[in-house]
């Protein structure tokens, strides 16, 4: 590979700005560089690279004089925080203005030709159109509902073209700012776009890379072979004049392809006699490659350049004639770092990433941009070395240090009195009365190169504030202001024992405070504490509840600007629902269990109440009263006697009244002459 060689040896002589000659640290080929900070990304304006636009982590976009390495805009979106830029792109620079911007004209020209719009992509969906020459807003396209992955402009500046990680190619109109078309460009994610020199094709990736006619938006070829997400797509070489037809005869068009975690870039050839899938040529770099310029071969003898800075701050630059397959991967021709010169006893340089690096109009010099994102240095340096490795020394923290020099001397001082009280940042919640004289001599006694800088003593003790008392509440507990600084740096270093401390708090107003102190990016890492805390003990959870209602009652603005809360506090939504879910239920089970409890306290009161005696304490009896009962059973008594007898002799009057009226009859059967008697009968009487 590349890398090993690059490191292994280092030549005697690099290039400088200017084309100038200096002399090389041997030992800078040994270290490693660190990784580019990861969500940043820039972009060169397409006329002679004099602006650059870049946009960091803090989710601010910068753009930057190339030529003074002077900020000219900084504009911070509404969103910025949840909104992050994803892609950058400027218009061309032969740009067609709508209706609406054709009275400018003459401003742009007297401006110096100054680009006017820059496409930044969202990761919610939106793209946000911003003018250089106003220094505003222009407009906001809203037409996808997932982070867009890249924004290309057409040559003639009338179509926008973006993907998204909802599957979709999405053509806006840059007059109306509407969507033109929209149509799916792959089963998943489309990561990159690039448009032809022409303007005809368009190349989108996602699973696999696939050629577009923009005119009929039908699929022309695939291209398969990456084994990750591609990340870049790029036309090397423009089409043949003689074609007329969009994809008749197609041979000497190339593009080239990066992918996420490679470090292979491959190159493929449109071909219509023969659809061959594979790679026709890959050049090889030290790491994943994070931004590419190259320029354009116009005809098969021009060579291609190639520059590519790679994640581990290395540039490499290529120079290749395109004329067919080439089976072995290519190396650089020329690898570029930078580093700081060695001071003291430690001589070793110390490594400073190269971020971007473009071509100049006549291809000849090349524009780098190293340091950092948020105050990078733009240098031009001439490519006529002949060196394979290069390494250039730069004192990366003067150059830096001047620049901060220079813009401080720009801001107006006001005058303070001493009897006025002034907030200083850094320490929540604290004031203390500051005498201009200190703060004076403070000053000047930094400014003086070489003074000697006093200790934190005397500056507290300028500042009017107690040392003493700082001391001794550093050794026991801490201060109520001091709390939330506490709460930040036991989430970051996930320390039990200052997390313990703090989330035991119980009082209302403590907790209050200290919510409303926090910073805006600790409240996710505590609400996942918190979910983490809930499912404990049931005690404990009942403490974290006070913190998690503090929590969403005060930073509720900040969580619903949030695109992705639900994915990252599911678990407190999935604990919240079954504790809910558990409420009616346990809410019954109280209501009963208070009416079961209520009725047995009552019981229990009834019972021990003192019983009242109901016996007589004194019985007064009357003797007349004791003989007329006597009297009264005895007649009873013979009434109950009487009424059996009455009873026996109502029986015996009904038998003789029945034996009575037999008799009759049998007499009138004799005077009758009857007799129900038989013979036999007569003779048994007889």
């Amino acid at each position: 590979m590349a890398g090993s060689g690059a490191r292994a040896s280092v030549g005697s002589t690099m290039c400088g700005s200017g084309g100038g000659r200096e002399r090389e640290e041997t030992a800078a080929a040994a270290f490693s560089l660190p990784a580019f900070a990861a969500g940043a990304h820039c972009a060169f304006s397409p006329h002679e690279r004099g602006l650059l636009a870049l946009s960091g982590p803090d989710g601010r976009l910068r753009v930057w004089e190339t030529a003074s390495s002077r900020l000219q805009h900084e504009y911070v979106p509404s969103a910025h925080l949840s909104a992050a830029c994803t892609c950058l792109a400027w218009a061309p620079s032969s740009s067609k203005e709508g209706p609406q911007r054709k009275k400018r004209k003459s401003e742009a020209v007297e401006a110096g030709g100054q680009f006017d719009l820059l496409a930044i992509g969202t990761a919610v969906g939106s793209i946000l159109l911003y003018s250089t020459r106003k220094g505003e807003l222009q407009s906001k396209l809203s037409g996808h509902d997932s982070k867009i992955n890249c924004v290309q402009w057409h040559q003639n500046n009338s179509c926008l073209y973006s993907c998204s990680d909802d599957k979709h190619i999405v053509e806006w109109n840059t007059q109306t700012y509407k969507v033109k078309c929209k149509w799916k460009g792959d089963n998943s994610s489309v990561s990159s776009l690039c448009i032809s020199p022409d303007g005809k094709m368009l190349l989108s990736a996602g699973r696999s890379i696939k050629l577009w006619d923009l005119e009929t938006k039908e699929v022309y070829r695939h291209f398969t072979g990456h084994a990750t997400s591609v990340s870049t797509l790029m036309f090397i070489t423009v089409r043949p004049p003689n074609e007329s037809q969009p994809f008749d005869g197609i041979t000497g068009l190339y593009f080239l392809s990066g992918a996420v975690h490679d470090r292979l870039l491959s190159v493929w050839q449109v071909r219509s006699e023969r659809k061959e899938k594979n790679a026709v040529m890959t050049f090889t770099v030290t790491d994943e490659p994070i931004h590419i310029d190259l320029t354009i071969s116009e005809s098969k003898e021009e060579p291609v350049k190639l520059a590519v800075v790679c994640r581990d701050g290395q540039l490499h630059l290529f120079e290749q004639v395109l004329n067919g397959y080439c089976k072995k991967p290519l190396t650089s021709n020329c690898t570029i770092q930078i580093a700081t010169p060695g001071e003291g006893a430690d001589s070793t340089p110390k490594p400073v990433p190269i971020l971007a690096a473009a071509f100049c109009s006549d291809k000849e010099n090349l524009l780098i941009v190293y340091g950092n994102s948020l105050q990078p240095v733009i240098e031009k340096v001439s490519l006529n070395s002949t060196e394979s490795h290069i390494c250039l020394v730069r004192d990366v923290r003067r150059t830096l240090a001047l620049k901060t020099e220079m813009a401080v001397t720009k801001v107006k001082t006001p005058m303070v009195n001493s009897e006025v009280k002034t907030l200083l940042p850094g320490i929540p919640g604290h004031s203390a009365a500051i005498q201009s004289s200190s703060c004076k001599e403070i000053i000047e006694t930094k400014r003086k190169a070489g003074g000697k800088e006093e200790s934190i003593e005397d500056r507290l003790g300028a500042m009017d504030i107690d040392v003493m008392k700082v001391k001794s509440s550093s050794g026991g507990l801490p201060q109520t202001d001091n709390f939330a600084v506490l709460l930040v740096q036991g989430l970051e270093s996930n320390d039990p024992e200052i997390l313990n401390k703090v989330l035991q708090i119980k009082k209302e107003a403590m907790i209050k405070k200290t919510i409303a102190r926090m910073p805006v990016y600790a409240v996710i890492p505590l609400l996942h504490e918190l979910t983490k805390r809930l499912q404990g003990h049931p005690y404990s959870a009942l403490q974290m509840v006070r913190w998690l209602k503090s929590v969403l009652t005060i930073h509720a603005s900040y969580l619903s600007t949030l695109p992705d809360l639900v994915p990252q506090l599911g678990m407190l939504y999935q604990l919240m629902e079954s504790r809910v879910k558990t409420l009616q239920k346990l809410s019954r089970l109280h209501g009963k269990l208070y009416l079961l409890i209520t009725q047995v306290a009552a019981l229990e009161q009834a019972q021990d109440a003192t019983a009242v005696n109901q016996t007589a304490k004194l019985v007064y009896e009357e003797e007349s009263s004791e003989e007329g009962s006597d009297d009264e059973m005895a007649a009873e008594k013979d009434s109950d006697d009487n009424w059996d007898e009455d009873d026996e002799r109502e029986d015996g009057e009904d038998r003789e009244e029945q034996s009575d009226d037999e008799q009759e009859r049998a007499v009138e059967k004799e005077i009758n002459g009857d007799s129900d008697l038989d013979p036999e009968n007569e003779s048994e009487e007889e």
